[in-house]
């Protein structure tokens, strides 16, 4: 799957696939986020901060692993 690199302090690169988001970290290693919309997604990818919009809609609102 492919990882789109980011300008993120926190966030190296993000991708998407099925409902799941990977979100892969300066320093913390790569997580999956389980029955992500597509919206959400989406808003992530435009956001001005991604660091900031990750915190604010996806941090603690859904279910994740770390790989």
């Amino acid at each position: 799957m492919y990882m789109t690199p980011v300008s993120s302090s926190n966030i190296s690169s993000i991708g998407y696939e099925n409902g799941t988001l990977y979100i892969s970290f300066h320093k913390g290693g790569t997580y999956a986020y389980f029955n992500v919309p597509q919206s959400v997604y989406a808003g992530l990818m435009s956001a001005g901060s991604h660091g900031k919009y990750f915190h604010a809609f996806i941090k603690n609102h859904y279910g994740y692993q770390k790989l």
